[in-house]
């Protein structure tokens, strides 16, 4: 028997049957979102798909279910079935505003650690040993320098002229009461400060509490970055960024955090060696 030759192009079709109501559902159409985070899957239906750098859109009534190619935490979905994702640009204004909030912040610690360790006399006059003394000054507390000239004349001595000679009492109180171990000299026109050598006892004491105060120091760049990394948890939740986009913000967070806690290391080692050099 002769073999009839079949066109593929409309036999293949024929041998086909009509769909039939009992025919199963075709499997979904899957399309990959075009910021890369996962793929969208639909039945059969009348859509279109419109697509933009950031985010893709399906639009039309369809059955539509979202798959995450990775994490579940990664979808970015938005109302009106848009699926959404920071751009590379955006996500860099928020590192760069957040970071720069916190290196500030972190800044102004280590200036303030600084003015502590300044406080602390280590047997030679300095003017930034009273940095810390407020003066009730009109019933309003302000720091001594503001009212006051102070200057060293020599290594062991400290001068404080007041612009308001009237204040003299009040300068001379607020010294004794600062707990510096310095016995302040008022003549009338001027308040004269003797700077005691240190012994040995007192500097291991001092060195203690140089030690404490750098430790606060760097709990108070540790809570800078906790801050910090609370923002960007905020952002994910705001789904503007990614559980990953979050983990690389705080790695580099976490590099910076790193840099100020060295710089409190040697500022503290600094006034270790000072206050133990005799």
């Amino acid at each position: 028997m002769a073999l009839q030759s079949l066109s593929t192009a409309t036999a293949a079709r024929s041998l086909l049957p009509p769909p039939t109501s009992t025919t199963p559902a075709a499997a979904p159409s899957c399309f990959i979102r075009a910021n890369g985070t996962g793929r969208v899957c639909a039945r059969p239906s009348a859509f279109s798909l419109r697509s933009a750098a950031s985010y893709a859109r399906l639009e039309a009534p369809f059955a539509a279910a979202s798959f995450p190619l990775t994490s579940e935490k990664k979808k970015k979905k938005i109302a009106g079935g848009a699926f959404r994702c920071a751009t590379m640009d955006e996500i860099e204004a928020e590192k760069l505003s957040i970071e720069k909030d916190a290196k500030e912040r972190m800044e102004k610690t280590i200036e303030s650690v600084r003015t502590n360790f300044g406080a602390l006399r280590a047997g030679r006059s300095s003017p930034a040993m009273l940095d810390r003394v407020e003066v009730e000054y009109y019933g309003t507390p302000v720091s001594l320098k503001s009212i006051a000239q102070i200057s060293t004349p020599d290594a062991s001595s400290i001068l404080v002229q007041p612009y308001d000679k009237s204040s003299l009492k009040i300068i001379e109180k607020a010294i004794v009461n600062s707990n510096l171990g310095l016995t302040p000299n008022n003549d009338g026109e001027v308040i004269r400060l003797t700077v005691p050598q240190l012994t040995s006892d007192r500097r291991k004491e001092l060195t203690k509490v140089v030690a404490k105060q750098g430790e606060e120091g760097k709990v108070a760049i540790r809570n800078i970055r906790r801050d910090a990394i609370k923002e960007y948890q905020k952002l994910e939740k705001e789904k503007k960024l990614s559980e990953d986009n979050v983990k690389d913000l705080s790695s580099d967070l976490q590099k910076v955090t790193d840099e100020y806690m060295k710089k409190i290391e040697s500022v503290l080692k600094q006034k270790e060696k000072e206050l133990l050099s005799v």
